[in-house]
């Protein structure tokens, strides 16, 4: 056996990190050594003008993509240091992806599964390193920030793709659409005495036979084999109330996370997430075992997988109707067996409060409430087609970047549709990564004649990528970029009235259109008191009138074309 190459991690006290320029440093030279069996190369760059680089690992010295796709070969891709104030996993890959290179009976347990990683992700926050950022996390010495250089959470970013951090992220992880992702984290929270947690792609909403093989099979084989390696392991920690005491959620992931992200193109992902109070060194071991496991599994069952995720695409081709929305079965918990430290109560020192703690004399097992079912809550009649116009290059980019086929129209034509009328809409009063993001989306759906032009883009749902592209151009999906704001310039009307002109206008008005009339006196009886305010009587004319409707105005650009 060649010699090891000792890692950053492993030269010192088992309390410090990489810094990015080591690690990267470590992989050319692993790579040089190793050429028959590792890849490491730049991929793009952040923000900051920082590399962004990642690698692969095959077992036969294969490493084009294209060959490895043709293959029909199993992807498996660890992610790392997303967010860099949690960095066991990167430490943790370096040690895996030295231990493929100089111990031929480990990558022979590869068999034809091709080991792709990110060795740090979140270039720029690496390099913001201190120790004070993780303010209740035990180790390591120093480390990276959560943000990154435009002080954006990556795992936020994976749908609105505002960084070219996520804009490389999605090209690549598009490219090789892997079977299993694995996103390595450190939790906040609760306390409990579990080393490793875990969220995955919720089952209810990844769906189908890939969901229930998710939820009957892998993950139960997960949870024994990080037991069988000594790191008993439990769902994320989501106490539905104060304490685990009371219950714990499966968390909904949607798509600005990775896991979420994930789903949209039927890949299994997890996102282990190790406990913040745990010493780094535990941290660390119960990071390569999870990575470990889910690689081992993967290995083991990748036809299985290949083919359910090849069916839930097939099946997108031809669905009827889409899920954009799943919600939370309160009344129907399953139960885990967990172990937990007793969650007490005393007056604060600081205010005249009382506050929590853990008592972890007092330790308890029992099994708690377990809230791990997500039904639909809303869904939509699968068009046969989404039409894109041209001037909304910032949807297409995204559809572009994630494989998304897409057709211009070569000629103007005057074109039958539906589309969404904006009822109301409800958003966040305070910028949430960058957006003022949309809560709540009030729709009718109605049908029109519309101009197309040439240049416009239709995205037909017989393709392979149909979930990416309902539940980005859906508008009530989770985080459809309508919620993140790529259309919001159709929520202003663009013209306005004088008070003493369009007063006389208004009442001609009433007169020349009955459904106008109508509805007026429909808001009246329902608002008498706003009958002395003449803005608020004469907005609601100028808004309903026939006349003076801007088409544009509250309408979703995004049209449909009907089955």
């Amino acid at each position: 056996m060649a010699t090891a190459p000792l890692t950053p991690y492993e030269q010192g006290n088992l309390n410090q990190t990489t810094t990015w320029a080591d690690c990267i440093a470590w992989y050319h030279d692993l790579a040089r050594q190793y050429p028959a069996v590792l890849r490491f190369e730049q991929v793009g760059v952040s923000d900051a003008g920082v590399p962004i680089h990642a690698g692969v690992v095959s077992s036969d010295g294969v490493f084009d993509r294209a060959a490895i796709k043709a293959a029909g070969r199993a992807v498996f891709f660890n992610n790392n240091g997303i967010h860099p104030g949690e960095p066991e996993g990167v430490d943790g890959c370096m040690a895996l992806v030295r231990d493929f290179c100089v111990e031929p009976e480990r990558l022979a347990t590869l068999g034809t599964t091709v080991f792709l990683f990110v060795p740090l992700y979140n270039v720029d926050g690496a390099f913001n390193r201190a120790d004070t950022s993780r303010v209740n996390q035990d180790g390591p010495e120093q480390f990276g920030f959560r943000g990154n250089s435009r002080h954006l959470d990556l795992n936020r970013d994976f749908v609105k793709c505002d960084t070219l951090t996520a804009r490389v992220f999605n090209e690549l992880f598009t490219a090789w659409d892997p079977d299993v992702m694995v996103d390595t984290h450190t939790s906040n929270g609760a306390d409990y005495s579990y080393t490793m947690t875990l969220i995955h792609t919720q089952a209810d909403k990844l769906g189908g036979g890939l969901g229930e093989f998710l939820r009957a099979e892998m993950l139960p084989a997960m949870y024994a084999g990080m037991d069988a390696r000594g790191w008993p392991t439990c769902p994320y920690v989501n106490p539905v109330q104060d304490s685990p005491d009371h219950g714990i959620a499966e968390f909904l992931e949607t798509a600005r996370f990775s896991t979420g992200y994930a789903a949209l193109h039927h890949t299994i992902g997890f996102m282990p997430e190790t406990h913040m109070l745990k010493p780094f060194r535990d941290r660390y071991e119960s990071m390569r075992a999870l990575v470990d496991v889910a690689l081992a599994f993967t290995v083991q069952n990748a036809p299985r997988i290949q083919a359910l995720r090849r069916a839930a695409k097939d099946a997108g081709r031809t669905q009827a109707e889409w899920p954009v929305r799943w919600k939370m079965d309160e009344a129907n918990p399953s139960s885990f067996r967990f172990k937990g430290y007793e969650a007490k109560y005393k007056k604060s020192v600081l205010g005249d409060y009382s506050r929590l703690y853990y008592d972890r004399s007092s330790v308890w097992e029992r099994d708690i409430a377990y809230y791990n079912r997500f039904p639909v809550d809303a869904s939509v009649p699968a068009p046969q087609a989404y039409v894109v116009p041209q001037q909304w290059r910032e949807a297409i980019e995204r559809l572009e970047w994630n494989g998304v086929r897409m057709e211009r129209i070569d000629a103007d034509r005057m074109q039958q549709v539906a589309y969404y009328q904006i009822d109301s809409v409800t958003s966040r009063p305070t910028a949430y990564e960058g957006h003022m993001f949309h809560d709540d989306v009030v729709l009718e759906r109605r049908h029109a004649s519309v101009q197309l032009r040439a240049g416009d883009v239709l995205v037909p749902l017989d393709q392979d990528n149909a979930r990416y592209a309902v539940e980005t151009l859906e508008p009530l999906a989770h985080d459809s970029f309508f919620r993140w704001g790529f259309f919001n310039s159709v929520l202003e009307k663009k013209e306005a009235y004088s008070e003493y002109v369009f007063e006389d206008e208004a009442e001609r008005l009433l007169v020349q259109e009955p459904e106008l009339a109508a509805k007026f006196e429909q808001w009246k009886g329902e608002h008498p008191g706003l009958l002395t305010n003449q803005e608020a009587v004469l907005d609601f004319i100028f808004a309903n009138c026939a006349r003076y409707r801007e088409p544009e105005w509250r309408r979703y650009p995004v049209f449909m074309i009907e089955r």
